[in-house]
């Protein structure tokens, strides 16, 4: 039973779930602090989107929720494919340029999809 808890725990973490999507496991904590700075800096930019808290949000270690972050909002799951995309790029970018520009368009297409549904004029229609 403690193993499926732990599990869920990794994948609560945006720390931890975005170390397990770029392939580090949650017990390394070497590359921690520079990973906590890019998801960081993605929340800044998810922020300009209008994904967020009001006065922003970053996290300190592996003990920041997804739930704390999205408030359980189901619409906005795309946020996390979009992290963990934008911190890959980031901490490991594709040596190919084809797999650059892939993972590049992913990541434009995330963010317009995210776009799309926090657009204030959505809710007036």
């Amino acid at each position: 039973m403690a193993d499926a808890n732990s599990g869920a725990e990794v994948r609560n973490s945006i720390l931890n779930s975005t170390k397990k999507v770029i392939g580090i496991m949650p017990e390394y904590t070497e590359f921690d602090d520079q990973l906590i700075l890019y998801i960081n800096t993605v929340f800044s930019k998810l922020w300009q989107l209008g994904v967020g808290p009001e006065d922003g949000f970053q996290i300190e270690d592996e003990t920041t929720t997804w739930n704390e972050y999205l408030d359980d909002n189901k619409l906005l799951n795309d946020v996390k494919t979009f992290v963990h995309f934008s911190v890959k790029l980031m901490f490991d970018p594709p040596q190919s340029s084809s797999s650059m520009n892939a993972l590049n368009e992913l990541i434009k297409e995330y963010e317009w999809r995210i776009n799309i549904q926090v657009d204030p004029e959505r809710d007036s229609e």
